[in-house]
């Protein structure tokens, strides 16, 4: 017994002499360490050294180019956005201050749709979005597109998903049709192609045409692809309302035929009617999960979604494109049609009016049309009583105007968000592009998500409510979306992973954006490192860009 007494006392004495002979690039010290595995605090110092975590422990001697004494504030792992939409906006503003404000240092991206693989076609068909952004894509690939964002720079790091939806488009545009065996083979094999240029897994937005003319069965096949790199299915499933049942059940097959393991976006129980499923959703998720289906999800927690407008119309009236879609809109037959199924309950498509109070449950978010500007912040009840017209074809003639529309639509229930964000597989995502309060961004009237979700769930589920505890919360934001996606060297505060690391005060962490004032910046973020250098310090932005892009494990 003594001899391992003397043998521990000589290791913390070296241990001692080594922190102190070393001189690190930043010293965090007198922290409330938080490591992000969901353990209690414990007080410590961190060491960094090239951007990474070189020592934790008690460092008060240690030489350092920077100290920062954090007096007991918490000490934690940067956060992982699960599901963001910055692949656009992060060329416009780099150094995405929505998201590094609230303590957001990685994001995932690539909803269904992915900003790779792009061909001349693509560029032209989505040249609404890419003109909105006043930018104009000089790449085709993910190898060309990171390229691109490494010489750029980046506040935040950033990983992508392939998108089933994008390599569909590829092969056969926005046609409802299922491919041939050689088309299949060739959607595949840019799967295969994004996997090895970086992509994490391949994704879907099943909601979103031409997203829903795919079968399982070609979704299985890219799936499969994916999960030979090392990747993960991650899906806005088919239905989050009346059909829920049935997409959760394709969820799970895909899983299980692939091979894969499943990520499920944003879970909700939406609209009135599935109000109070949440504890049947969970118990389906539970029992798959002990069928031995790898499956789990994530959620923002507000008691509105944000999408696209068109999503409001049945897929069928998409099938073509954008174009197409507004021809059917200007034909009185077609727009009698859709407005029958829109009235007709029907769970064999996403069917939001039926899930919705009623109109002045649509807010108009964010719009392409520059003219249409001054009906941001607005609901589809206020323009239609304004122009003398009823909802359902305000929202045909706003489509016809602006085919590229996002609306936020409240059709959630609390009780149903709170289990949900209780579950311990379930972490969090913004579901959100990065943007800013100023310049160009700031002319969106985004879903408040954008600005708050991870600041509100630390005020509301941990301080107030106390529905989790504060280490359980930061597992959430951290190690639990890490070994998801696989960033095995992020995730959690430890001796050589990349020192994403953030420090508040959690008593005075808040969110500010609102649904009607969205465009705030939350506050209590006191340092935010990215890498190992602060992209916020003292409260305040640094012109830093140290993000780096992620790529999965079958990068080549």
């Amino acid at each position: 017994m003594a001899l391992k007494l003397l043998t521990f006392l000589s290791l913390v004495v070296v241990a001692s002499r080594l922190a102190a002979a070393q001189q690190f690039d930043l010293v965090i010290r007198n922290g409330h360490i938080i490591d992000g595995t969901g353990s209690p605090w414990y007080s410590g110092d961190i060491g960094i050294i090239n951007g990474r975590i070189a020592q934790i422990g008690v460092l008060s001697d240690a030489a350092a180019k920077r100290v920062i004494d954090v007096q007991g504030r918490v000490v934690a792992p940067g956060f992982i956005d699960m599901l963001g939409q910055s692949e656009l906006s992060i060329l416009v503003n780099p150094h995405l201050p929505s998201k590094i404000f609230q303590g957001i240092t990685t994001e995932i991206t690539g909803e269904g749709g992915s900003v790779a693989p792009l061909t001349k076609k693509l560029i032209a068909a989505d040249r609404g979005g890419f003109s909105h952004y006043k930018r104009k894509p000089d790449w085709l690939t993910f190898r060309e597109y990171f390229a691109r964002l490494e010489k750029q720079g980046m506040g935040i790091n950033l990983a992508s998903y392939v998108g089933a939806t994008q390599v569909r488009r590829v092969v056969l545009g926005d046609v409802n049709r299922a491919p041939s065996p050689e088309e299949l083979e060739q959607m595949k094999a840019l799967v295969r192609e994004a996997m090895e240029q970086g992509a994490v897994g391949v994704s879907t937005a099943l909601q979103y045409a031409p997203a829903p003319y795919a079968k399982t069965e070609e979704l299985i096949a890219l799936a499969s692809e994916a999960a030979k790199y090392g990747g993960i299915y991650a899906s806005h499933m088919r239905s989050e309302g009346d059909g829920i049942d049935d997409a959760l059940d394709e969820a799970f097959r895909i899983g299980r035929e692939a091979k894969i393991p499943v990520e499920i976006w944003h879970l909700k129980a939406a609209g009135k009617p599935n109000w109070n499923r949440m504890p049947e959703i969970v118990a389906r998720i539970e029992a798959a999960r002990a069928s031995g289906v790898d499956v789990t999800a994530d959620t923002y927690a507000y008691p509105a979604w944000f999408n696209s407008f068109s999503a409001f119309i049945p897929p069928w009236a998409h099938d073509g494109g954008e174009s197409k879609m507004v021809e059917r809109l200007k034909d009185p037959e077609m727009r009698t049609r859709i407005r029958k199924e829109m009235m007709t309950a029907d769970s064999s498509w996403d069917n939001e009016w039926q899930e919705i109070p009623g109109p002045e449950a649509i807010l108009v978010s964010v719009v392409q049309n520059p003219k249409l500007l001054p009906l941001q912040g607005k609901t589809i009840a206020q323009i239609a009583e304004a122009q003398n017209k009823d909802a359902i074809d305000t929202i045909f003639d706003l489509l016809i105007e602006d085919p590229g529309m996002s609306v936020a639509v409240f059709a959630m229930f609390e009780q149903d968000i709170a289990l949900a964000l209780k579950q311990p597989w379930v972490s969090v995502d913004n579901d959100s592009q990065g943007t800013a309060p100023d310049g160009l961004l700031g002319k969106e009237h985004p879903h408040p998500r954008a600005y708050g979700t991870f600041p509100r769930i630390l005020r509301k589920y941990v301080r107030e409510e106390k529905l989790l505890t504060l280490p359980d919360a930061i597992r959430k934001f951290s190690a639990l979306p890490a070994q998801r996606v696989r960033l095995t060297d992020r995730g959690v505060l430890k001796q050589g992973l990349w020192a994403d690391i953030v420090v508040f005060d959690p008593e005075k962490i808040r969110d500010l954006a609102t649904f009607e004032n969205p465009n705030q910046l939350s506050e209590g973020m006191e340092y935010v490192l990215v890498n190992g250098v602060p992209v916020i310090d003292g409260g305040k932005m640094t012109d830093a860009l140290p993000g780096k892009v992620l790529r999965g494990q079958g990068n080549q």
